[in-house]
């Protein structure tokens, strides 16, 4: 099958990244903390199935951000999910350029995640230890 990609719909959320961030072990964000509610991003599909997905913070500065990448871990095409994972990241990092950011920004921790935003020309800046987040 071919790899697509689709802007998120409001139902995605629930339907669908949820799971995702639970299967990986991960706390998922609230929705309403995500841009657009959620909405604010991209997901890849090989031909119906959902393969990942990932948002675009736009700022008030120059920086856009590029995160909260997530994969289906029951997709075992471990090649075809690098790819789509090249294209989702490549696809959200060409909407920064064209919508006028001139640098794209990326908190992460996993280490082949990393790897896969070097390999499309990110570089590494800081090694962080906490996120800090506060509900207002």
């Amino acid at each position: 099958m071919e790899l697509n990609i689709i802007p998120l719909t409001e139902h995605d959320y629930d339907a669908v990244l949820v799971k995702w961030w639970k299967d990986w072990g991960w706390t998922p964000p609230q929705q309403d903390f995500l841009p657009d509610n959620g909405k604010g991003g991209l997901m890849v599909l090989d031909g119906r199935t959902p393969v990942c997905a990932g948002f675009m913070y736009a700022t008030n500065s120059k920086v856009a951000w590029v995160d909260w990448i997530i994969s289906n871990k029951k997709y075992k095409d471990k090649e075809k999910r690098k790819q789509a994972l090249m294209l989702l990241i490549e696809t959200l990092t060409n909407v920064c350029k064209k919508s006028g950011f001139v640098y794209a920004y990326a908190l992460i921790k996993n280490k082949s995640l990393i790897d896969t935003y070097k390999e499309l020309g990110y570089i590494k800046g800081d090694e962080y230890n906490s996120e800090m987040i506060k509900a207002l």
